[in-house]
């Protein structure tokens, strides 16, 4: 027996899709009839009508997001620079740098002197499953630090190490060159890379973000930005579609 759908002044589901880039409407529709589409968590049939400013859209379990004044930006945020949307020091700040219409807001913080990469976006569902611990995406740094760390203080960063907010979770530590590590996280506590260096006895000099989750680019300026590309917001979406165990599951 058929009912009355919920929205029935909506969007069709398949026209939804195939604006986010998901392919033509007959890709989406055959995505929906394969029952991989979900609206509210609950399976959608084919021909669903949904208003995109209050229901959730999921893709083989990662939320979508199908708002049509969505924005997505990759900022390489210079050193002196800060994540605020303004600064009573009248320093420059990151919403300087992007359009000012829509406005975005950035996922997570730098804090001012460290350097690379800063999404930003109004998609406040994306944002925050990017950002809270218990989704694991990882961000990875570079850290120029004072000295030479011992093998035995990078598997110390690995395995996690006693800051006054606690104990960090499992970490990725490697030596680049004797000075200079590549340290991957996932919890994104306030200056944590500079807190967990510092209590190993070798500040951080210089700090720079590489890459958020699967998103990197070298060839991105400092103060330089674009837009992702439909298939990176994508790769977001699946990177922080599942919650990981809080303690963290990163290889030595």
């Amino acid at each position: 027996m058929s009912h009355r759908e919920p929205h029935p002044e909506g969007e069709r589901l398949q026209k939804i899709l195939a604006r986010v880039g998901f392919g033509s409407r007959r890709v989406c529709e055959e995505i929906i009839a394969e029952g991989r589409v979900t609206v509210d968590g609950v399976v959608a049939e084919l021909g669903r009508r949904v208003d995109v400013e209050t229901q959730v859209v999921a893709v083989d379990g990662a939320p979508v997001g199908v708002r049509p004044d969505l924005v997505y930006y990759l900022l390489n945020k210079p050193a002196g620079v800060i994540t605020t949307a303004d600064d009573p020091q009248g320093r420059p700040t990151v919403v300087d740098v992007v359009p000012d219409e829509p406005r975005v807001f950035s996922v997570g913080r730098l804090d001012g002197e460290t350097e690379g990469l800063l999404l930003m976006t109004n998609d406040g569902q994306l944002a925050y499953h990017l950002t809270h611990p218990s989704f694991g995406v990882e961000k990875e740094y570079l850290a120029l630090v004072e000295g030479e760390p011992s093998r035995a203080l990078l598997r110390t960063l690995r395995d996690g190490v006693d800051l006054e907010d606690g104990p960090t979770a499992r970490a990725r530590a490697t030596a680049v060159e004797p000075n200079l590590l590549r340290i991957t996280i996932h919890e994104g506590r306030n200056r944590q890379v500079r807190r967990m260096c510092d209590a190993i006895g070798h500040p951080v000099v210089r700090l720079v973000r590489t890459r958020i989750g699967p998103i990197t680019d070298p060839r991105l300026a400092p103060g330089e930005w674009r837009e992702l590309t439909r298939d990176e917001v994508r790769s977001l979406e699946v990177a922080s579609a599942s919650e990981k165990p809080a303690t963290g599951s990163e290889p030595p």
